[in-house]
């Protein structure tokens, strides 16, 4: 089967934990910058990254890259690629979103506008037709800009991988669920160790931690773009992706991960959303204060995302409410708390110094991985 570079955008900052699942994946990566991954694959990749990939956003074919600082150098690259590969005289194109980073071109619109002329005039070189009726399946292209080298991608993806399809209600400022993938895959957080957020709000921590543990493909009730390119990517090997995501489900798991959340509504969301994804039987929700924070268990983890300033009216109302937190993790004397938050006092409310502080781009917004590790339980790492 021909293989191809494919390109997997994600979080700024979570490079190296896509890197390391696509790795983990079977398939060999050809470069890494900021907020995507590159890799080499075939047709089975773009149905396999797509059905189980937990961090990325999206999986993009790479069908061009040239060097550009005008557009008439635009027009003319755009035109160089093969696009009648890709696109069938039915087809509906067109650039769905351009970016330019340090780059003489930089208009987004005029990016997209002479793009789609030029990939206009070469497929007509094929279909020797005046206009394209754009009748049949889509095909999105996306473009990124850097130092003026033009990368483009097809888009097989369509809607974000975030977009599991179980949190059909949320709560008025989710964390995006590749976003809380990727934060419980840094940290050292296994199927046997308990798991707490304190503040759950909708349950995507939980939620993505039941998936993981159960061996849950993250695409696995939901279709992509590329489901529709046969000449692209065959039935059966979409059949056989789905299939084997189908037989490495395991709901024979035990486990303890708990959600707290002191609204009621939010504690009845997350549950249904749990109920859709399918492991409401491995986790508990309660309603439950931050102040009542507790557990007897030992070695456990807080993997939470709490309010933030953007998210809470007084600053002394958010401060109370990372002081409470602070208090109750020190009494949890045994346990790791890792969170992700643009709060600023978070080390002071805490009381101690974070062991890692990583910057990680929730959005637009800034935020910090806080990472305050406890002891080791006996005869194990972390």
């Amino acid at each position: 089967m021909n293989t191809m570079e494919l390109i997997a955008p994600c979080h700024f900052g979570l490079e190296a934990v896509l890197k390391k699942e696509i790795i983990d994946l079977g398939y060999d990566i050809s470069e890494v910058t900021d907020g995507r991954v590159m890799f080499i694959g075939d047709a089975e990749a773009i149905a396999r990254i797509n059905i189980w990939s937990r961090t990325a956003e999206r999986v993009l074919i790479k069908v061009g890259s040239f060097h550009a600082e005008t557009f008439d150098e635009l027009f003319e690259g755009t035109k160089a690629i093969a696009w009648e590969d890709y696109i069938p005289k039915d087809g509906r194109f067109w650039v769905t979103k351009a970016a330019s980073v340090k780059s003489a071109l930089f208009s987004p619109s005029d990016i997209q506008s002479i793009m789609k002329k030029a990939m206009v005039e070469r497929m007509k070189l094929t279909y020797p037709v005046d206009r394209f009726d754009e009748s049949g399946e889509d095909y999105p292209v996306r473009v990124f800009i850097h130092k003026d080298i033009v990368t483009i991608g097809l888009d097989t993806t369509g809607d974000s991988l975030h977009k599991r399809g179980y949190r059909l209600l949320s709560s008025k400022a989710p964390i995006a669920e590749n976003l809380a993938a990727a934060l419980i895959m840094l940290t050292p957080w296994r199927e046997d160790r308990i798991l707490i957020d304190p503040f759950c709000g909708s349950g995507t921590f939980p939620i993505e931690a039941a998936l993981m543990v159960a061996n849950i493909a993250p695409g696995l009730n939901r279709e992509f773009r590329a489901c529709d390119w046969e000449h692209i990517v065959p039935a059966r090997i979409w059949k056989d992706a789905y299939d084997e995501a189908r037989e490495s489900v395991n709901m024979d798991v035990k486990t303890d991960i708990q959600g707290y959340d002191i609204d009621d509504d939010m504690v009845r969301i997350a549950r249904e959303n749990a109920r859709l994804a399918g492991v409401e039987e491995l986790i508990h929700f309660q309603r439950r204060d931050v102040k009542d924070l507790s557990h007897p268990g030992k070695y456990g983890f807080i993997i939470t995302n709490p309010p933030y300033g953007e998210r809470i009216g007084e600053d002394n109302e958010l401060a109370g409410l990372y002081d409470t937190l602070g208090e109750r993790f020190g009494s949890l004397d045994s346990f790791s708390l890792y969170m992700i938050t643009s709060y600023e006092g978070a080390e002071k409310s805490i009381g101690r110094k974070a062991d890692k502080n990583r910057k990680i781009y929730n959005g637009m917004l800034q935020t910090r991985f806080y990472s305050f590790m406890g002891p080791k339980p006996p005869g194990r790492r972390q």
